[in-house]
């Protein structure tokens, strides 16, 4: 088991206690963090068995957790512009998804963990398809990532009729997926069953997948809720009642259970999912560019219910980038709520321990203390557009979140390895995936207009 001691100007944990060590270190031992210490206890360190990373200026910060992205997604991004959601799907992401190969899919999710990592991400909750979900998995794995991943279960499809499958084909083949690979790569891979919204699936379908999870330690529930008032619509001709009403009425709300977006929720909504324990999945560059709306994020948080970010897919968004999530998701609500309604270390929290309380890992990601997952980004913030003069937690998460960028991260550690280091990757050939990921999209277009 391999030592590396990481020595950064900065350590920005997270814990308890919200700590800035100055000078600070991390002790990474495997894949977890041995110990974390503060200048005086590096000076005083002697004989250190193992690698020491002299990171110099950089901080040092827990990776971000991304807990609603589509990598099936990522090869159609510019493709999909200025639609609601509703016709977003039945013309462009509909059609897109059903016309992957194995090849196309594995170039868009490549794609897309390239950019993740890039952006400082160290972990995601992914929807893929319903088809090569395998070789998400295979991308993921190869790449480094911690993530939740699971298949798009549809049995149900008047928007786009060829992209569905029967009721016990999603079930059986979600069922199969989480015991091959739920708990693999030394638990950095886990499974999440995806319906992926009440409108293209039955209410056996949302029954059933949510019934797997409880045949597996950890396993979530991820899906799509109340995020159009198109959408909204067509759901209460259906159902009569509201999206998270309707899933209350199933027995589907639970602490496992993880929903995106939560746009359109009445009042008695809002105390089910803080009484279930559901958690929210908030996804503002998304709900903006396809004009959704804006999640009334801080009335959830006020209410305790647990709430995370993530950028959701590429096509709906054109980035899957944190940074911008994180900015978002303050600078949204000041117009409604005022200035103070949203500030940058409740952002920095939902960006990070929000996110790993979602997963169900606060007792192995979200912060950096001794015990927990090495999953570390180091950020170099002495730029002219992010410079921070103070030590203080306030003003370090100011800088993350209204000043931080992609071109800030370093370095990137998941699992205790280096997967971005010094501004390169460590696994992927960036050259090469982008090449594959242009080769791949023309044969998908072709596909289809054939």
């Amino acid at each position: 088991m391999g030592r590396t001691l990481i020595r950064a100007k900065k350590v920005l944990t997270m814990d308890a206690d919200r700590r800035v060590l100055s000078g600070g270190a991390i002790i990474v031992a495997g894949t977890v963090i041995d110990q974390v210490l503060t200048d005086e206890e590096v000076v005083a360190l002697r004989g250190f068995d193992g690698e020491v990373v002299d990171a110099g200026e950089r901080i040092a910060i827990p990776g971000f957790i991304q807990t609603h992205v589509h990598l099936c997604q990522t090869l159609f991004r510019g493709l999909a512009d200025d639609l609601d959601l509703l016709d977003w799907l039945k013309l462009k992401m509909f059609p897109f998804e059903a016309a992957h190969s194995s090849t196309s899919m594995r170039a868009s999710a490549l794609l897309g963990v390239a950019e993740l990592m890039r952006s400082g991400t160290t972990a995601i909750m992914d929807m893929g398809s319903i088809r090569h979900e395998e070789e998400i998995v295979r991308v993921i794995d190869e790449s480094g990532l911690r993530a939740f991943v699971g298949k798009s279960m549809i049995d149900l499809n008047e928007i786009y009729p060829p992209l569905q499958e029967p009721t016990a084909d999603a079930v059986d083949s979600s069922a199969r997926q989480a015991e091959q690979w739920h708990g693999t790569s030394g638990g950095r891979i886990r499974y999440a069953v995806a319906p992926r919204f009440i409108l293209s699936c039955t209410d056996d379908l949302l029954k059933e997948a949510y019934s797997l999870t409880q045949s597996f330690p950890g396993m979530l529930f991820h899906t799509h809720a109340a995020e159009s008032q198109r959408e909204m619509e067509a759901v209460r001709a259906r159902c009569s009642v509201d999206n998270i009403e309707h899933f209350e009425s199933l027995g589907i709300l639970h602490p496992n259970t993880c929903l995106a977006h939560c746009i359109w929720v009445n009042r008695r909504e809002v105390d089910l999912l803080r009484s279930r324990r559901a958690k929210v999945l908030h996804c503002p560059s998304s709900n903006l560019k396809l004009g959704s709306g804006i999640a009334h994020v801080p009335e959830f948080l006020h209410s305790g219910i647990t709430v995370s970010l993530g950028a959701d897919g590429a096509p709906c968004n054109n980035t899957l980038d944190a940074f911008q999530e994180m900015r978002l998701a303050a600078l949204i609500q000041k117009p409604r709520l005022g200035p103070t309604s949203m500030t940058a270390p409740t952002v920095m929290e939902m960006a990070t321990l929000g996110g790993a309380a979602t997963l169900g890992l606060s007792h192995e990601i979200g912060s950096i203390e001794g015990g927990k997952k090495a999953d570390i980004t180091l950020l170099d913030i002495d730029r002219v557009w992010s410079s921070s003069q103070t030590d203080s937690y306030e003003d370090m998460c100011s800088t993350i979140v209204y000043s931080c960028s992609p071109e800030n991260v370093h370095s990137v550690m998941v699992d205790g390895e280096w997967v971005y280091r010094d501004g390169m990757f460590t696994g992927l050939d960036e050259a090469a995936l982008l090449e594959s990921a242009q080769m791949e999209l023309r044969g998908l277009l072709n596909r289809l207009n054939t």
